[in-house]
């Protein structure tokens, strides 16, 4: 297997994972209109971090991630922050979203995280990117 490999000062890496989070109560708010802007503000944040978003798609009720980052980043503050900056921003872009969500949460206070190590990169990419295409 050949590794597309990242380079800090002191370290070479490969660092990828594959991140999912889903809406609070599984509510199906996720329109195209807030999908797009869900994905350019997580875009924003992962650029502070320092993490590259290499591919990420959304269903009516949660959103899947594919991002590599640096040794350095502790992926929990990361990750807190993708759901509580989108949250806010979300709430404050499109309020007519808290009527279905009441209680001032957006996200389920779960999410799923896996390094995408043992399956090759293309396989998971086409898995995000075809999320979404199934008929509701």
């Amino acid at each position: 297997m050949k590794y597309n490999l990242d380079k800090g000062c002191h370290a070479v890496y490969n660092l990828r994972f594959h991140y999912v989070a889903c809406v609070k109560y599984r509510r199906k708010v996720l329109t195209p209109e807030i999908s797009d802007f869900l994905k350019q503000v997580n875009l924003s944040v992962a650029e502070k971090f320092g993490v590259q978003i290499i591919e990420q798609e959304t269903d009516r009720d949660h959103i899947h991630i594919l991002f590599a980052s640096k040794p350095q980043i502790q992926l929990s503050k990361f990750i807190n922050s993708l759901k509580s900056v989108s949250a806010r921003l979300i709430f404050r872009k499109f309020p007519e979203v808290k009527k279905q969500l009441w209680g001032g949460h957006f996200w389920s206070p779960s999410y799923f995280l896996a390094t995408v190590g043992e399956v090759k990169l293309e396989d998971v990419k086409r898995y995000v990117q075809s999320q979404g295409d199934q008929e509701l």
